[in-house]
Parts: structure tokens; C-alpha cells; sequence
């Protein structure tokens, strides 16, 4: 959009407010549907509630802008959140850019709520995950750390006092 948009004027915020009611998902495209079930679901307890398969003749292809896209889905929850993950049959997934960091633009990560980072971390490298760094405090009583999913997504383990919150 060009500069001078009414959303760059906040102009559009009160209708927001009123549209979305909150974040829904997040989606990550993998290589291995079940290695990535099996990832998310033994090791933080997500809860697989639906799995289907988007063939051409449905609108997954209209939706992402891409004709004849297909793609195995499943949508596991944990709690109220529901992270979605896609092993794209038409087009082949790609694995993502060699080099990538957590400073280039775009989707870089997305976090996960622990009481306990210190022992989550000890888990997860005894369970053979790569930590990107030992747990930090980031800031006074925020503690992160973050690690890397079974096809390089990065996720964050975030550990805050509730007073914090």
C-alpha cells in the first residue's frame, strides 16, 4: 500500500477491533506429514484433531494462488491453538533457503508458553532436538530459548512470570 493509507493513519482501528477477534494458527509447509505430527505431538502435546487431503478439484489452489495445488493437511491444537501443517504434493515443497537467520524478513518463528525453560530445554536435547542457544533472560524474569523442528522451523520457548503478563 502507499504511503499516506489510512492504515498507516490508524485510521482503520476501531474497525479492527471489531473484525478480528484474536490469532487463529499458524502454518508451516513440511517434507514429512507424519514425522512432523509425531514431532509436535510427542514432544509438546499438541492433539491432532483433523486430517485431510486437498486435491485439485478443491480450492486450495484458488486460495494460495497457485492452480492445481494439492496438499496433505492436518490441524493439530494445543489448547485453543492450532498450529497447521501442509506436506504440498503439487507443487513440491521446497526446504528453505541455506543461510536463512532470524534476521531475515518474514515468517522467522513462533513461540510456545513454558513454567519451566531450564527443564523444557534439558528435555528437548535429550529427545535429540537442536537448541539454537542454552535458555536466556532477555529481559529481568523473561527467560527464551529458541530450537529448530524437524524441517528447520524455528520455534521459541518462552518462559514469564505471571506478573509479567
Amino acid at each position: 500500500m502507499a504511503e499516506g493509507t489510512a492504515w498507516r493513519k490508524g485510521r482503520l482501528c476501531g474497525t479492527l477491533r471489531r473484525m478480528i477477534h484474536g490469532a487463529d494458527h499458524v502454518a508451516l509447509s513440511v517434507a514429512d506429514l507424519d514425522r512432523s505430527i509425531g514431532f509436535y505431538s510427542k514432544l509438546f502435546g499438541f492433539e491432532v484433531r483433523r486430517r485431510l487431503a486437498a486435491d485439485p478439484e478443491l480450492p486450495l489452489g484458488r486460495v494460495i494462488g497457485v492452480a492445481g495445488a494439492a496438499a496433505d493437511i492436518a490441524h493439530l491444537y494445543l489448547g485453543e491453538f492450532m498450529l497447521e501443517l501442509f506436506r504440498y504434493r503439487t507443487p513440491e515443497g521446497r526446504a528453505p533457503a541455506a543461510g536463512r537467520s532470524q534476521a531475515d524478513h518474514g515468517y522467522i518463528h513462533f513461540g510456545l508458553r513454558v513454567s519451566d525453560i531450564h527443564g523444557e530445554a534439558t528435555r528437548l536435547q535429550a529427545a535429540g532436538v537442536r537448541l539454537l542457544s542454552a535458555p536466556v533472560e532477555f529481559r529481568p524474569g523473561v527467560w527464551v530459548v529458541y530450537f529448530q523442528g524437524p524441517d528447520g522451523e524455528v520455534v521459541e520457548l518462552r518462559q514469564v512470570p505471571d506478573a509479567l503478563r
